[in-house]
């Protein structure tokens, strides 16, 4: 449920009201919006039925939460939610591009990227240290070397950096290096890691599982924000189907809906949707009219030799090109 605070409530009836709940089981969720606070009461349906906190000093109404995701919901907050990273925010008036190489390969390679997208007008850098393959044999990652890697290309280029981290072990030195976290689709329902990542207090990019129903994705939220950190940012990179032609399907729909169901920003990946770099452009056009608030782009300095994904990477140029083609768009859509 949550308790809406009068405008004048004092902090002194903030406190018994949130006493009251905790003394109860309840965890609570303190939202701050533009005019007031809210409390997000998180605990047994039955028991806050029976409540009566509406006769509290300083509380203005008491309303239950419908949807079986509580903090994440539309009910909670009315309000987007902006994620910080770095200087950088995520779901406000501006569209913010994320791009990089699927993998770190080498200093060179990430120094170069890294300028390329500063000089092409991206935001966030991303880069893979720890990779997940679906064969055993494919490169796997630098690791550690690989987050130190991508902590100089931010320091040369003063852009921070978003990269994976695939395992709780892991968790600790990722968070020491990364400005944002990815859990990727495989690790959507990885319940341990995302209480891992959750505890952190560090943004993370949540990335939508193969074949993830949209209450399942922000089920998968929840658990960070039940751990207190409220800096999550979806993104929607394709869902398995039928079809062949592209490396998976881009569920277009997912932006405006899940933007519907709650106050979290959304973000696309069209290169992982697509899995070919002639389809990120128009499909990063077709996330932007939808309302996406970023994109998760992968750019190499030579996509043909990238050790992954080299045939969904836009090369400097292209991305270049795309960054400049999407002025248009933002402006049409009012966030230019």
């Amino acid at each position: 449920m949550i308790v809406v605070m009068k405008l004048d409530a004092s902090s002194q009836e903030v406190d018994a009201v949130k006493s009251r709940l905790e003394n109860l089981g309840f965890k609570i969720h303190p939202i701050q919006g533009v005019k007031r606070l809210v409390l997000g009461a998180v605990g047994d349906r039955k028991v806050a039925n029976s409540l009566n906190l509406e006769s509290f000093p300083g509380v203005e109404k008491v309303m239950l939460i419908m949807k079986p995701y509580k903090m994440v919901s539309r009910e909670a907050k009315e309000e987007n939610t902006i994620v910080k990273v770095g200087n950088v925010e995520i779901g406000g008036s501006k569209v913010v591009s994320m791009c990089g190489p699927c993998a770190v390969e080498n200093e060179e390679q990430m120094i170069q990227i890294a300028r390329a997208v500063k000089e092409a007008g991206g935001h966030i850098l991303r880069g893979g240290a720890f990779k997940p393959r679906t064969s055993p044999y494919a490169f796997q990652g630098l690791e550690e070397e690989g987050l130190k890697m991508l902590a100089r290309a931010r320091e040369e280029t003063g852009l921070p950096v978003v990269t994976e981290v695939i395992n709780t072990q892991d968790v600790e030195l990722v968070a020491e290096y990364a400005d944002m976290l990815q859990i990727g689709s495989r690790n959507m329902q990885n319940y341990s890691l995302l209480k891992a990542v959750g505890m952190t207090g560090k943004p993370v990019l949540l990335k939508r599982g193969l074949s993830a129903t949209m209450e399942e994705w922000l089920m998968s939220a929840e658990y960070i924000l039940a751990e207190k950190n409220y800096n999550v940012v979806l993104c929607e990179r394709g869902i398995r189907t039928f079809e062949t032609y592209t490396r998976n399907t881009l569920d277009i729909s997912a932006v405006p809906l899940i933007k519907s169901l709650s106050h979290l920003p959304v973000v696309v990946d069209p290169s992982h949707a697509t899995g070919n770099w002639k389809l990120v452009a128009p499909l990063a056009k077709a996330s932007v009219a939808a309302g996406a608030d970023g994109l998760l782009i992968e750019a190499h300095p030579n996509p043909p030799e990238a050790l992954c994904d080299g045939e969904q990477s836009l090369s400097p140029r292209n991305l270049q090109r795309l960054l400049a083609d999407l002025k248009p768009f933002l402006k049409a859509v009012g966030r230019g």
